[in-house]
């Protein structure tokens, strides 16, 4: 190949990336112009542009495709419901999950869909100019291109200026997980949300611990030692991927654990080693998911969605024991209970504590 034809070949490629950045730099403007001609933000003109296209999304993928924090999409979606131009529906096949879709609007409101038309019309006439097999190249390149731009977006996000201490890991093609957490004395704040092209995030304060990830574990570990007064404290905050499904073990012990798994997918739970206090909210079932309790605590409220069935056994020994609208006082040593509504054929929680506690609650709502 001749030097010139080099060089031509380079060119061309410095070409294409230029009309490429501008065309990401137009849609930003066409979304201001569109937006102004009726008294929107340019941001509310992506939203509704995005649910014309997808037909619905959770709050946390508009966001993510965004690029904005869940906090800061969570006031233009209000915004956006006020105004009666999207609602937000829980979703039928997964009660986790809460999807926005736009509203149907019947009072003469603003309406978004002829400013996209010409333009529209505008790329099909275009479009007619290529046969099939350059619009499958086409095609294929502006799918590819997208990605890279999710991925940046991504990269943008998950490692901000502000970022150090961030521990994270890519999400990649997985659909499980498992979360690990081996320590003493400790706190943990577990929660799960989407966090487009993430596995986990997690903080740590005090002492940063032993952090790895293999196959799908991501494995958190606090070397053992002596704990006095006075000793710097050693807390984590961690995020699990809603898109996945999990199986979580604490294991070693820890002075308080928060779990807020509302929104997780979760197949399994393990506390061995006890807590001093432990506090968790579970997500609605999929199927039968046990829940392990072991080690001993002084306090643990374990509590499920309004509705979800659970059967309870307590081998152990409690002060007191609250399960549902029963309360009991120094019970243990092989109490077996259920839920009202527990049916073996649908989903529930399989619940065994297999250990000493002060106090026991186990409640839905």
């Amino acid at each position: 190949m001749s030097m010139g034809s080099d060089n031509k070949k380079t060119e061309l490629g410095r070409k294409l990336v230029n009309e490429l950045r501008q065309c990401y730099g137009l849609a930003a403007s066409f979304f201001r112009a569109a937006a102004s001609r009726i008294e929107m933000t340019d941001t509310d003109m992506q939203v509704i542009d995005i649910l014309e296209s997808t037909g619905e999304a959770t709050a946390g993928q508009l966001a993510n495709l965004m690029g904005l924090t869940t906090g800061t999409f969570t006031a233009i979606l209000n915004r956006l419901e006020k105004a009666g131009l999207v609602r937000r529906e829980r979703d039928p096949n997964d009660g986790r999950r809460v999807l926005v879709r736009l509203a149907k609007r019947s009072d003469g409101g603003k309406e978004i869909s002829p400013l996209f038309a010409s333009l529209g019309t505008a790329w099909e006439e275009l479009a007619d100019n290529y046969d099939d097999e350059h619009k499958a190249f086409l095609l294929e390149f502006l799918q590819r291109s997208n990605a890279l731009a999710g991925e940046e977006i991504v990269r943008l996000r998950e490692v901000p200026s502000d970022s150090e201490g961030l521990f994270t890991a890519p999400l990649g093609g997985l659909d499980h997980a498992q979360f690990v957490v081996s320590s003493d004395t400790f706190g943990l704040n577990l929660r799960a949300g989407e966090i487009m092209g993430a596995l986990y995030h997690a903080r740590f304060e005090g002492p940063v611990p032993d952090v790895k990830v293999k196959d799908g574990v991501v494995t958190i570990r606090y070397p053992r030692r002596l704990w006095l007064p006075g000793m710097e404290k050693r807390a984590a905050e961690v995020t699990l991927s809603s898109a996945v499904q999990w199986q979580i073990v604490l294991q070693g012990g820890a002075s308080e654990i928060t779990a807020e798994l509302s929104e997780l997918n979760l197949s399994s739970l393990e506390v061995k080693g006890g807590a001093h206090m432990a506090q968790i909210d579970l997500p609605a079932p999929s199927g039968i998911v046990p829940v392990r309790i072991s080690g001993g605590a002084v306090q643990t409220s374990i509590r499920r969605p309004a509705g979800t069935a659970a059967r309870v056994h307590l081998k152990g020994w409690a002060s007191e024991f609250v399960f549902d609208d029963q309360t009991f006082s120094a019970v243990g040593n092989d109490v077996r209970l259920q839920s009202q509504n527990f049916d073996p054929a649908a989903p529930f929680y399989d619940i065994d504590v297999d250990s000493s506690v002060s106090q026991l609650t186990i409640t839905a709502g």
